[in-house]
């Protein structure tokens, strides 16, 4: 029974052929699917560009869901950030996939510093742990002067 079925399923494999009784492997087309209009892309590049640190996250900085999420927010708290954005990707399903597809990195969270893709959660813990966050912040020039400290400037949004 084998015998017989064995060249029809062989025959309707479409990722291999026979070729001189030789099994060769048929190139398989590669396809992507888009998540990110060119209306959200707009939308992110002037959200990003305008807000010192913007961080995509599960939840928000009050109510994490998602441990990762958690970490990241818990991380830039301790920073006296002057202009600190987060965004729920919940709230928004395109946005949820489609700040993937504009950065380019796989998972969320994510954080921009003026601009510029910082990382994930493992990027920002190593850079805080090294000192390395707290350079760039004060490079850039996003953490509050020591005369703003009482006015917090942390708010979430939906982009």
């Amino acid at each position: 029974m084998f015998s017989k079925l064995a060249p029809r399923l062989f025959l309707s494999s479409s990722s291999l052929l026979a070729s001189s009784g030789r099994i060769a492997i048929a190139p398989r087309v590669a396809c992507s699917v888009r998540f990110l209009s060119d209306e959200l892309r707009h939308k992110l590049d002037k959200t990003i560009k305008e807000n010192d640190v913007c961080l995509f996250m599960k939840g928000t900085p009050e109510e994490p869901m998602c441990g990762f999420s958690k970490a990241v927010s818990s991380i830039l708290n301790l920073y006296d950030i002057k202009d600190l954005k987060a965004y729920n990707v919940f709230e928004d399903p395109e946005l949820r996939n489609g700040i993937k597809e504009y950065s380019n990195w796989p998972t969320i969270p994510q954080v921009y510093v003026k601009g510029e893709f910082v990382g994930g959660c493992d990027i920002v813990l190593n850079m805080h742990q090294s000192g390395q966050l707290e350079e760039l912040l004060i490079k850039e020039d996003v953490l509050k002067h020591k005369e703003n400290a009482d006015s917090p400037t942390q708010t979430t949004e939906t982009a």
